[in-house]
């Protein structure tokens, strides 16, 4: 575990200091791209289609469905190209103090840069800085390199689904206090 930590960290230290490697708030020029990026991984992975994020009304105006209070979704690019992302927003149908940590997906070549840990880092600190209590989390059972980030984070598992996201199909659940 120690040893992970340290690989880890260097590999977020890599990812913040090249000068090629960005993350950032989404803007409403990147709507298509991230759609298009998040319905690419989904297939990739065989996700279904229905009872997931690829159904989601929100998935082509990802911009204007983050301008909430409480919400925001970050982009990563390299090189300007927009490699995935990640959002934090309120728990539909859920206490006002727990968050959802929203279609986190990343290009397949983004993968084992240490990309996800650190939007994960910086989604839970916005998480943190509104305010939010706990951190959600749902998933696929076949999707073990996110569930891995997941528990690395600090989240663990719990054996029902909170609030009303839609995503049936999503079967695992975590839950994480901040």
């Amino acid at each position: 575990m120690y040893f992970q930590r340290i690989i880890n960290d260097f590999l977020i230290y890599h990812a913040l200091v090249s000068p090629q490697v960005e993350i950032r708030p989404i803007m409403n020029t990147d709507n298509q791209s991230v759609a298009k990026i998040i319905r690419q991984v989904l297939e990739d992975l065989n996700v279904p289609k229905v009872g997931t994020a690829y159904a989601d009304k929100s998935l082509d105006a990802m911009f204007e469905s983050f301008q909430n209070q409480g919400a925001q979704y970050f982009v990563v690019s390299k090189n300007n190209r927009l490699l995935g992302g990640a959002g934090i927003a309120p728990l539909n149908g859920a206490d006002n103090d727990i968050c959802e940590l929203q279609k986190m997906y990343f290009l397949k070549e983004a993968r084992g840069h240490g990309y996800g840990e650190l939007m994960m880092q910086r989604c839970l600190d916005f998480a943190r800085a509104q305010g939010y209590t706990k951190c959600y989390i749902e998933t696929m059972p076949y999707m073990a390199a996110a569930q891995k980030l997941y528990i690395r984070s600090g989240f663990q598992k719990i054996d029902q689904p909170l609030g009303d996201t839609g995503h049936y199909s999503c079967t695992v659940w975590f839950l994480k206090t901040l």
